[in-house]
């Protein structure tokens, strides 16, 4: 396959380059080709296209009236599909609070699904081990402390899937249970096979002392920035002050609903484009019209880009990767620097950055042909090729 006279957006360098994409069987075979375009039994003319790196995500619950919490494999596929026609190659299916044997179950058919998936990277465990006071869309009755066994059994039925693990780290035990964590893995998985996982930071009411001595002792990660958090003030900067200052990967849900504008740009401006990770947080309503939902067995009305419970309180995004990265770059982000966001660093913090997230001789072929909507803006997908294939 040739992907000719395309715009290659090169997150890592910060640039944009006229020029072709050569990939052979699954790979990136060479950049900049320029032997002609006879003999590929495909060539896709990218013509006043931009080519950039299919997206990552690494915290969604659900999309197109599914929700990954159902555990069921008929209802992943349908997910997975959406994923690609917007673009998003990789994922890594968020779960929410619930009862113990039913996070059994959805990790039993996670590790399932798993064998038969190409974008399925593995699982985010987002609760049961959140701060009742910033809850938000959880669901309270499920809530617990931090339990090492209960995290070494979902991991061992999961097959090693969980790669991120956010948790309150003002709970009795919490930051104790990372390193207890990681022994009983390298014990059971063996030192250098345990599985690599992320603690992160989320749904706490961690101050700043108490988050920068978290992000010390290994929850270098930040679950949606800004949100189920203190707010970041001059005199009680919290965790985002923590995590700016000691150096924390921080998600960010740039839905237009989540932050503002203003905010998505700052962010950018404290962190740097090295450590910030788009994310939709998106729920099953994501890809449907207006009505009535759920997320993890609560309620939520959807009304245009809003996803709400009862009372209010945001219930995770309507938004795709896709739309969040368009949104991004349409608040003023330049967009190496955001496509960056939505590829490569989510790849670091999942330590597959030799493999995906960038546009790169030698790896894996996830890529995404997007038509410009004028200078450094991103219009729609006109072709999604994933591991060298062209899928849409």
């Amino acid at each position: 396959m040739l992907i000719q006279n395309g715009f290659i957006v090169d997150g890592i360098n910060r640039q944009v380059m006229r020029g072709n994409v050569f990939i052979q069987k699954n790979k990136i075979k060479a950049i900049n080709y320029s032997q002609g375009n006879d003999g590929f039994d495909d060539v896709i003319d990218a013509t006043d296209c931009y080519v950039i790196p299919g997206l990552i995500d690494t915290h969604f619950h659900g999309c197109v009236g599914y929700d990954f919490c159902d555990a069921n494999k008929a209802a992943y596929r349908k997910m997975e599909e959406y994923q690609l026609q917007n673009g998003i190659t990789s994922i890594l299916p968020a779960t929410t609070t619930l009862a113990k044997e039913r996070l059994i179950d959805i990790c039993k058919e996670a590790a399932e699904y798993h064998r038969e998936s190409d974008c399925f990277l593995g699982l985010h465990l987002e609760g049961p081990f959140l701060a009742s006071d910033k809850k938000g869309a959880q669901n309270g009755e499920y809530l617990c402390e931090p339990d090492v066994n209960l995290l070494i059994k979902l991991q061992l039925i999961s097959d090693g899937l969980i790669r991120i693990i956010t948790m309150a780290p003002e709970l009795a035990g919490a930051v104790d249970c990372i390193e207890k964590y990681h022994n009983r893995a390298r014990e059971l998985f063996g030192k250098g096979n345990e599985p690599r996982v992320q603690f992160s930071i989320g749904h706490t009411m961690a101050d700043y002392d108490a988050a920068v001595g978290a992000i010390k002792k290994g929850m270098g990660h930040i679950t949606h920035l800004y949100n189920g958090m203190p707010s970041f003030s001059h005199r009680s900067p919290s965790v985002v002050g923590a995590a700016m200052d000691e150096g924390a990967m921080v998600e960010l849900i740039a839905d237009g609903v989540h932050v503002h504008d203003s905010v998505i740009r700052s962010t950018f401006r404290m962190f740097g484009e090295g450590r910030v990770i788009l994310v939709s947080d998106s729920m099953m309503a994501t890809g449907m019209s207006d009505g009535d939902y759920s997320l993890g067995g609560l309620p939520v009305k959807v009304e245009g880009r809003y996803a709400t419970l009862e009372d209010g309180t945001l219930a995770g995004s309507v938004t795709n990767l896709f739309a969040c990265l368009k949104n991004t770059v349409q608040s003023g982000v330049l967009l190496p620097v955001a496509v960056r966001a939505a590829t490569y660093n989510a790849a670091e913090v999942l330590r597959m950055e030799n493999v995906i997230g960038s546009i790169e001789t030698g790896k894996q072929a996830d890529i995404l042909v997007v038509e410009k909507a004028g200078e450094g803006m991103l219009g729609e997908i006109r072709h999604v090729i994933k591991n060298g294939v062209k899928v849409y």
